[in-house]
């Protein structure tokens, strides 16, 4: 500036050019003072940001204790809804979502959960407030954790409860819990384990969130025992069946009683190997795979319900293949014909048709109860479920409001910050500590209570077993004297259908009562818990808070009626939400109902289509089969028709068992989508006054439900249509044995007609034998008259002679009967009489009041109208048994008779030289030289018109055998007639 003043004329360019850089050089004296300066303008606003920023927002919040509260009520409700589907349903939430429910976030509670995910630590519920102190980060709490939590079970609400646990859903934050997340996550569904029982009352103590799962296992167990007790009744019928038709056929004599029981004891044999080959393939199913004897998976359930399916279906084909067995076996033990044998066929299937049937319908009606009574379960389950929840409702609203009144004393400065949250801490501890007690007393005493109920129900059903055996012995000795079948079966079936009934009340009403039991278990021990509550209310108020703030014992009387009645009405709000809940929970049930309804209309639909396009196929095939008889045609329709209906009975019960596991597939995605909906209704009825953030909130969370519902119905198609794809394999599987079998059966009506067609053919070429052999013992010069008498009168004496001994025979088993029926009869009436004497001297000191005179009439009335139907029944029994023994002695002359023809016929060939063949004389027949002979031979036979035995019929076209005595009678003479035409035709050539 000197020397500006010196040379004024150059001031500016002086200035700038004496302007050095060495000037713009930081010096390092004053940069301590800057960064000084820095730092604490940096504070000041720091300060001024906590003072106006943080702090209104935290007094917004009212307290960290508060928040810390809030948060412990979204554990609660993880606890109430199945805390497992929560962590899920947390994890798949919407930006949208994540965004609002960020804003509403404590940052205190989130830099907690923050540095829990990082740094792997547990802190137990009674350390929020202090999240570092008292060694709350040793490892041990988190090892107990682990081993605590399964993959069927709750976590328990207790002490031990984490903040980090409500994170192990986020898997890049959580590797520690891994396992946990691995044993639930929605990739590995399949994989997923629950709980094994096999009864419900063991789902009443199941703590999985998962129970849905169990109670259809039961419903698949359920619907598996009904196919094993339709398929006993099947053979118990099928073997009732053969009895009736066996009872028509053989005599009533020692002999028949023998073959009648060696019969009979084969089949049941046979049957009883079936089903021990049957119940061996399922318990090998049952054992396979099951590495662990206490967890199933759905993987496990579906492979044992394919391998059930296949191995009931070769059962089923193995029964039909040995009913045709059956036929064949008649006829090795019986000796009967063919006719006879095919006969009893024919009623054994026109029976079993009508035993399907009610099989049947019994099984559609049976299927509807277990249904019914599945529903029914869901619905105690969740009752009782409900119940263990409540205590830890009851300990959310009570230490909600007790924080309150704490926070209203701190505010008022009675308490200072640190007293209250050691109170609190206290009393987090006590309450939780008293419901996991509750929760632990609940299990162990249930357990025991349950066993005790499941060990008087297997008396109860092995003593009903027992008497039901006996009544099935009463009930076959009495449907023996029945003589219609379908009244027979139809008694049988109600029978035994009564006997399952009244065996699915017995467990129904004991489910029931092992239910109220449990309740009242529950109840008791919520209200020891209430009490618990009620003595560490009042030592806090009135004790504690005493003592510590100063105040009054009025004051801490009137503070703890405050809470009481604050405590009400959270109670009374968290009340209204359970009805909701249970609204909701109703709503589902019904939405099942619909499904199920569905499903059984759509299979009616199915078997109705299929029923008719299968006889379309079968009458169609049976159209273009030409020469079958009427009859066989009707055989042959009605098995087709009772081989179907079996099928189609199996394949209806796999097809509910289908959609079974349909429905526990879409479980889990089930029970997020119902706790989406039970979490909806929560916010929405928190309070009445909504502002954009809440609103916002509601919005997302519409939007996610109607996601998750188009999600859920999505996969259950998808699904559906995968058990379907397998329900076809079995279908055509079932179609493919039914056109074996109806191959068989219809090749062999094929190969009966054409064997019937043979033998009429043979017996045609025998009556042209017989013809030839007549025109050759003509011809002959070795047939003298003398040669032909003496054959014709032996060939009498033969006829004779039987004739003879078939009268004797009749005449003697006529008088055998007879006498059989006269011993009987005297028996009867001897055992009549011996039951009226007593009755007669029981009635003699009544006999002389005058009112009792048409009581005797009336029971004279009934006792002859009882006699009369058991000499109705003895009279049929004698008729059938005379009719056995005529058709007995008819076959014995039939044969007979057809030996002495074949005797008398052997003896004319031998005589005239004809040889035996039959084929040779009907090829000469049908050749050349045999017409020149004819042709040479007949000239002169027309010119003796007036004979009238030229002018009779061929006999030989009545030589057809019927197996009836007056046909072979008939043919006999025809034969004698053509000897006598024979010789009258050698007498008039020698006239000649």
């Amino acid at each position: 500036m000197a020397q500006a003043d010196l040379l004024p004329g150059t001031c500016l360019q002086d200035i700038q050019l004496q302007f050095r850089t060495e000037s713009l050089q930081v010096v390092p004296s004053l940069l301590a003072p800057a960064v000084t300066l820095g730092v604490a303008l940096g504070i000041s606003c720091a300060v001024l940001l906590c003072v106006y920023v943080i702090k209104p927002l935290l007094q917004k919040k009212k307290d960290d204790s508060q928040s810390l509260l809030k948060n412990l009520d979204a554990d609660v409700h993880l606890y109430e809804t199945d805390s497992l589907p929560r962590e899920k349903r947390k994890e798949d939430q919407t930006p949208m979502e994540e965004g609002i429910l960020g804003e509403y976030e404590s940052p205190f509670n989130s830099n907690i959960a923050a540095f829990a995910l990082k740094a792997k630590v547990v802190y137990p519920i009674n350390q929020k407030f202090r999240p570092l102190a008292d060694g709350s980060s040793n490892p041990s709490l988190h090892e107990n954790s682990k081993q605590t939590i399964l993959p069927n079970q709750m976590m328990e609400v207790s002490p031990s409860s984490s903040l980090g646990s409500l994170s192990q859903g986020d898997k890049e934050d959580c590797s520690s819990s891994t396992s946990i997340h691995s044993a639930i996550s929605d990739d590995r569904f399949h994989d997923r384990t629950f709980l094994k029982v096999n009864s419900f009352p063991e789902v009443l103590i199941c703590e999985s969130f998962d129970i849905s799962l169990c109670l259809h296992s039961l419903h698949l167990k359920s619907l598996l025992l009904l196919d094993k007790e339709l398929r006993q009744e099947k053979h118990m019928m099928f073997i009732q069946i053969l009895k009736m038709s066996l009872t028509d056929i053989l005599p009533k004599k020692k002999g028949g009683d023998d073959l009648y029981q060696k019969i009979i004891s084969k089949q049941e044999m046979d049957l009883e190997e079936l089903e021990k080959q049957i119940q061996s393939k399922l318990s090998n199913t049952e054992m396979v795979g099951a590495g662990s004897s206490e967890y199933f998976t759905l993987e496990d359930i579906e492979r044992k319900e394919r391998e059930y399916s296949e191995h009931i279906i070769d059962n089923m084909e193995a029964f039909w293949k040995q009913i045709e067995k059956t036929q064949h076996f008649l006829l090795d033990q019986l000796k009967c014909l063919s006719a006879k044998a095919g006969q009893i066929m024919q009623n054994l299937t026109e029976r079993m048709i009508t035993a399907e049937e009610l099989l049947s319908a019994s099984q559609d009606l049976q299927t509807l109860d277990i249904q019914e009574r599945t529903v029914g379960w869901e619905y105690m389950a969740k009752m009782i479920n409900s119940l263990k929840l409540q205590i830890q409702e009851e300990t959310k609203c009570q230490l909600t409001v007790i924080s309150r009144a704490l926070e209203s004393l701190t505010i008022a400065g009675k308490l200072s910050v640190r007293q209250k949250e050691e109170l609190l801490t206290q009393l987090h501890k006590a309450f939780w500590g008293e419901v996991e007690h509750y929760n632990n007393e609940c299990v162990q005493r249930g357990k025991d209570l349950i066993k005790a109920s499941l060990a008087r129900r297997e008396a109860r059903i092995e003593k009903m077993t027992l008497a039901h055996k006996e009544e099935r012995v009463c009930l076959f000795g009495k449907t023996q004297k029945v003589a219609d079948p379908d009244v027979v079966l139809k008694a049988y079936h109600e029978f035994l259908e009564k006997q399952r009934l009244t065996r699915y009340d017995l467990e129904e009403e004991d489910d029931f009562k092992t239910a109220e039991a449990v309740t009242d278990l529950c109840q008791e021990l919520y209200s020891s818990s209430i009490q618990t509550f009620e003595k560490l209310i009042e030592e806090t108020f009135l004790h504690t808070l005493l003592g510590v703030t100063g105040l009054s014992l009025g004051e801490c009387e009137h503070l703890k009626q405050d809470v009481q009645r604050s405590g009400a009405l959270d109670l009374e709000k968290s009340e209204r939400c359970r009805e909701k809940q249970w609204t909701l929970f109703q709503e589902l049930l019904d939405q099942e109902k619909q499904l199920w309804t569905e499903e059984y209309a759509l299979s009616a639909i199915m078997q109705k289509h299929f029923l008719e396009k299968h006889e379309s196929i079968i009458h169609g095939v049976l159209c273009h089969l030409g020469g079958l008889s009427e009859e066989s045609r009707r055989f042959i329709s009605q098995k087709h028709k009772l081989i179907l209906s079996s099928i189609l009975r199996r394949l209806s019960l796999r097809n509910i068992a289908a959609a079974t596991m349909t429905q526990m597939r879409v479980s889990r995605k089930k029970s997020l989508l119902q706790e989406l909906k039970e979490q909806y209704i929560l916010e929405k009825s928190s309070s009445q006054c909504q502002d954009e953030h809440q609103w916002q909130l509601l919005k997302a969370m519409e939007s996610r439900i109607l996601e998750e519902e188009r999600k859920v119905k999505e996969e259950t198609q998808q699904t559906r249509l995968e058990f379907h794809q397998q329900f076809i394999v079995e279908v055509q599987e079932c179609i493919q044995f039914l056109h074996q079998h109806m191959q068989q059966v219809i090749g062999e009506a094929l190969l009966e007609h054409a064997r019937c067609d043979m033998a009429k053919s043979r017996a045609k070429d025998r009556d042209d034998f017989k013809g030839t052999l007549i025109e050759a013992a003509v011809e002959s010069v070795y047939v003298t008259s003398s040669n032909v008498n003496r054959l014709v009168h032996s060939y009498y004496q033969q006829i004779g002679k039987i004739m003879q001994g078939h009268e004797e025979r009749k005449l003697h088993q006529l008088k055998a009967l007879q006498a059989e029926r006269m011993d009987n009869y005297k028996l009867q009436k001897q055992t009549e009489l011996s039951d009226q004497s007593p009755s007669r001297n029981a009635s003699r000191p009544t006999s002389d009041v005058p009112s009792t005179v048409h009581q005797r009439m009336l029971s004279q009335q009934k006792k002859f109208l009882a006699q009369f139907d058991v000499h109705q029944q003895i009279r049929l029994a004698s008729l059938k048994q005379t009719a056995e023994a005529m058709d007995h002695l008819g076959a014995q002359l039939e044969t007979q008779m057809k030996e002495a023809e074949q005797i008398f016929i052997t003896e004319l060939a031998a005589l005239s030289r004809v040889p035996l063949t039959e084929n040779k004389p009907a090829a000469n027949k049908r050749g050349q030289p045999e017409k020149c002979l004819r042709n040479k031979k007949k000239k002169p036979l027309p010119l003796e018109n007036d004979d009238p035995s030229l002018n009779e019929d061929d006999p030989t076209s009545r030589g057809q055998s019927s197996g009836s005595c007056s046909k072979l009678q008939n043919q006999g003479e025809s034969d004698i007639g053509e000897l006598e035409k024979a010789k009258k035709i050698r007498k008039k050539r020698s006239n000649l």
